[in-house]
């Protein structure tokens, strides 16, 4: 049996803002060990943990070659509901048979949400 993906590190030099983008648009919950550096993001549900590791001086906050993806029934509705909160979305995109759409975080990493994993359902 293979491990599965199960935690995704992201260097950041806004942690804060981080968690609390996170918890609020996604339903993510801080948690916190005393003395330790990284902030562990749980999933509402099933999905991976988010690791936030802050960044040293030198690295540059958000990667081209990395983006995140929210798997949303209705990709509408949730872009709707995410204004709402103060996140806006790009346009929403039609790709075989799904819709989706991008943003990025504080520390500027590329997210998305899709209805990828609904699509023939």
């Amino acid at each position: 049996m293979q491990p599965p993906l199960s935690r995704l590190v992201l260097y950041t030099k806004r942690m804060d803002e981080m968690v609390a983008f996170y918890e609020t648009h996604f339903g993510y919950r801080a948690r916190r060990q005393k003395g330790d550096r990284i902030v562990e993001l749980v999933p509402p549900g099933p999905g991976v943990h988010l690791m936030l590791h802050p960044a040293g001086k030198a690295t540059r906050e958000g990667q081209v070659t990395v983006k995140l993806v929210f798997d949303a029934p209705d990709v509408a509705a949730f872009c709707a509901k995410a204004r709402d909160r103060g996140l806006e979305f790009g346009p929403i995109h039609e790709a075989d048979g799904y819709g989706f759409a991008n943003a990025k975080d504080p520390s500027n990493n590329a997210i998305s949400v899709s209805g990828r994993a609904f699509a023939g359902r």
